[in-house]
């Protein structure tokens, strides 16, 4: 064998034999479970297309908007070692400005050798096509174009004043159109077009107008943008005008513009004559099997309440598709309250038709089909259209994730709103809103600050449907010092101007027992609506001041306001609290014959309640047996508070054996039940009824007394002594009620018989009543003269109700506490809710 470093003899080169034939390479080994590696093919530049072949690939690219085609049709030229021209610059440049992808498209811009107009005009459309501060950069290539001596045409201030108008910017827009006027160019169709379109989507309606009647040539896109603009404005009558103006200025009249109007008449109200007229037109020009068309009439039917024609439409129209199915869907869920839900779920048995075709449903059928689940409580069918969401892939999209939030709330079932809450990537104002709603309808209200708290942490701005739903929950835990942080932050942010807010900040401040704050914020709201009203009434009415009330409810009726179930019930409150049972029953009876308002089972039991305090139990009995809800137990509640007042022990407990029939697994049932035989001496009965709560493995539920101090909420359980300050506050109770008993004495009221007859006693009564511990500190921590207020789970009793006027007499200031039941007040030694014993 040779040396590499030696150089062979000829003599050894001729004796060396001839070297072996070459052999093939066996084939590579191959693990079990591994493929063999194909051999890899040499690396090679790929031959470049023809410059038409590139050109017609950027072409298809561009019209089709797709971004990977026009990345594979650039890298093929950069592996080709291709170097394009002008003309495919500027298509490659299009091609990436109509896939979105403008980052890349600067890149390929800024690294251009040599541009000229289109360059400009291809980036400047870009970039307006785009959303957010794309519009910003758009006028910033505008300028650099100008400044680089590049002459603007047509379609330059085209683009310009189309980022203008997606911007909603009016004074660059103003701008822009004063330069197309000075260069000549605005005498031109096109441009007059982009002018009207980008004034009517910055709310500009007059210079609208105006530009479009001193046009000098119109063509009918022009008459259609007026129409829309007047559309986008919601004047639906200016805008039926200027379609029966086209017809007789010659205009051909086709699908983009009686859609257009079609969808402006759906906001009409009682204008069936024009939407037939419109309907006849829609027949005479040919487009009634138009699917645009036909959509838009199915929706301005729905929406008016004309099921039955929308319904004829939709049968009408060939080859249905998802469009048309989504209107027809949308029409049943915006069909308001009235119909039953007989007819709202023929949305379902569309929506199955739809799968059927195996057509994808949009979003928009998804949220509508939605919503009808909703409405008609069908949770059932809600979760089997959620599980079409996901198979579709829309579980992303807010608005769809809204519905399903909404829906799954009104069903009870929070955590699994809360769940699609989580599981939404985008998550917007609406979607927080409807969380927050959620948690305040299903009573946690702790939760639903909390979130909110959370929302303003991520730096998110509410709006005044989000603030309302706060205030709803600031108002059931009756915290006046959050309550006066909202109402801050609401007049703050500007949306204290909103009629909805003013609403709910009327009704947070009757919770905190505010009724002045109420009566501003009432006299404040510029735009008042039925819900204003009764809300202010219903404020009057449960705190005491009947007479306003009733002086509210005829104002009411003189400013010609419809009077709703809310004022309705506000108004049988007033007459109850006054004694003044024929006015109260003549109310009752107009509710139904005079207003079509049905009454519910709260006015039912006000009218319990108002025969109740005049002594009227017996003609009670009958109302309830005839009112069609004998089986209600709210109705019988009240009957029994009003046989407790006037000491009928016998009606009592029947009243109580009756409560026990309807609710026998409620432990309030058992319980007065209980305290009726005690009261009445029947022992054994007692004994009895209380066995069998405990047979039935039932116990009384705590009562829990809550306040705010100090910016925290503090809780307080009847019979726990484990509170806040406990010694502090048990020490300062004790000498309240020490001085309470020596002043009650000198009066000839032996405090003592309301429970605390010794030290010992005293302590275990104390440990009882939670709403008291809860006064003493306010009483103890809170400046003088501010009212104390505290909330109970439960109704509070005779002792501790006694107890707190006294109190209020005794230290002179305004103590405020809220039950299940009723609001009490009480100052000076007396009560707002008179006869609640």
């Amino acid at each position: 064998m040779l040396l590499p470093h030696r150089r062979p003899s000829h003599r050894l080169l001729r004796q060396q034999p001839s070297p072996p034939p070459p052999q093939t390479p066996p084939p590579p080994t191959r693990r079990r479970g591994h493929p063999a590696e194909a051999p890899r093919p040499p690396r090679h530049r790929a031959p470049p297309l023809d410059p038409s072949a590139y050109a017609g690939l950027l072409r298809a690219a561009s019209r089709a908007r797709s971004l990977p085609l026009a990345r594979l049709t650039h890298s093929h030229m950069l592996r080709a070692g291709f170097r394009p021209g002008l003309f495919l610059r500027n298509n490659l440049l299009a091609a990436y400005c109509r896939g979105g992808d403008m980052r890349y498209a600067r890149l390929l811009f800024d690294g251009m050798p040599r541009r000229d107009a289109v360059s400009w005009n291809t980036l400047i459309a870009g970039y307006s096509s785009q959303s957010g501060s794309s519009a910003r950069l758009a006028l910033a290539s505008f300028r650099d174009a100008r400044g680089g001596g590049v002459w603007a045409d047509r379609f330059t201030y085209a683009a310009v004043l189309a980022a203008c108008g997606r911007a909603g910017d009016s004074r660059h827009g103003r701008a822009a159109h004063g330069l197309a006027v000075a260069s000549g160019l605005v005498q031109d169709v096109f441009l007059t077009n982009s002018v009207i379109d980008m004034y009517a989507k910055c709310g500009m309606i007059d210079e609208v107008r105006l530009v479009f009647d001193r046009a000098e040539e119109r063509d009918e896109a022009s008459w259609n943008l007026l129409l829309s603009a007047y559309v986008r404005m919601g004047w639906p009558e200016v805008a039926v005008h200027v379609l029966v103006w086209m017809h007789r200025s010659g205009v051909k009249l086709d699908s983009f513009a009686l859609g257009g109007i079609l969808k402006a008449c759906s906001q009409l109200e009682g204008s069936e004559d024009v939407r037939r007229m419109l309907h006849g037109c829609v027949v005479k020009v040919g487009l009634d099997l138009d699917m645009f068309v036909g959509s838009a009439m199915v929706d301005m039917y729905a929406k008016n309440g004309g099921l039955e024609e929308a319904i004829k439409v939709f049968d009408c129209i060939p080859n249905q598709n998802a469009v048309v199915y989504g209107a027809m869907i949308a029409g049943f869920a915006r069909l308001g309250s009235d119909p039953c839900p007989e007819v709202r779920i023929q949305a379902v048995r569309l929506f199955s038709d739809l799968l059927r075709m195996s057509v994808k449903p949009s979003r928009f059928t998804f949220k509508s089909v939605l919503e009808v689940c909703n409405l008609t409580n069908a949770l059932h069918c809600g979760r089997l259209i959620h599980a079409h969401v996901v198979f579709n892939g829309f579980q992303d999209d807010e608005f769809i994730a809204n519905a399903l939030i909404n829906l799954y709330s009104k069903a009870g079932s929070v955590s699994d709103s809360l769940r699609c809450f989580h599981m939404t990537p985008r998550q917007d104002v609406v979607t927080w809103t409807s969380m927050i709603t959620a948690f305040t309808h299903d009573e946690n209200f702790e939760k639903a600050l909390g979130l909110f708290l959370e929302f303003l942490s991520l730096g998110k701005e509410p709006d005044q449907f989000t603030l309302s739903s706060v205030m709803n929950a600031c108002a059931a835990l009756s915290l006046p010092a959050t309550c006066k942080q909202i109402h801050c932050y609401t007049v703050k942010s500007g949306l204290s101007q909103f009629t909805v807010c003013g609403n709910s900040q009327i009704s947070m401040y009757r919770n905190i027992g505010d009724v002045e704050a109420s009566k501003k914020t009432f006299e404040q709201i510029t735009c008042l609506d039925i819900f204003s009203w009764s809300a202010m009434v219903l404020s009057y009415a449960v705190h005491g001041h009947e007479g306003e009330a009733l002086v509210l409810l005829e104002k009411m009726k003189d400013c010609g306001v419809l009077i709703n179930d809310i004022a309705f019930l506000a108004v049988l409150i007033a007459c109850s609290q006054q004694g003044l049972a024929h006015e109260g029953f003549r109310h009752y009876e107009s509710m139904l014959s005079d207003y079509g308002c049905s009454p519910n089972m709260k006015h039912k039991a006000c009218v319990v309640d108002l025969l109740g305090r005049v002594g009227k139990l017996s003609e009670a009995e009958d109302f309830i047996m005839g009112s069609g809800s004998e089986n209600d137990p709210i109705l019988w509640h009240a009957l029994l508070r009003a046989c407790r007042i006037h000491g009928d022990k016998e009606r009592g407990m029947k009243t109580g054996e009756k409560l026990m029939e309807l609710e026998p697994f409620t432990v309030t049932s058992y319980v007065v039940l209980y305290n009726l035989y005690m009261d009445a001496g029947k022992i054994s009965l007692a004994m009895k009824t209380r066995g069998l709560m405990r047979e039935r493995g039932m116990s009384k539920e705590a009562g829990i007394s809550w306040a705010e101090f100090g910016g925290s909420i503090l809780h307080f359980t009847d019979g726990n002594n484990s509170c806040p300050h406990n010694n502090s506050v048990h020490a300062r109770l004790e000498e309240l009620l020490v001085s309470v008993k020596q002043r009650t004495e000198r009066g000839g009221t032996d405090i003592w018989e309301l429970g605390f007859q010794s030290r010992k006693d005293g302590e275990t009564s104390l440990a009882r009543h939670g709403e008291l511990l809860g006064v003493a500190l306010g009483l103890s921590t809170l400046s003088s003269g501010a009212p104390v207020t505290v909330m109970k789970n439960q109704r509070i009793s005779w002792e501790s109700h006694e107890t707190l006027k006294l109190l209020s007499a005794r230290e002179s200031r305004g103590i405020i506490v809220r039950d299940p039941t009723h609001f009490h007040r009480f100052d000076q030694g007396s009560c707002s809710c008179r006869d609640y014993w």
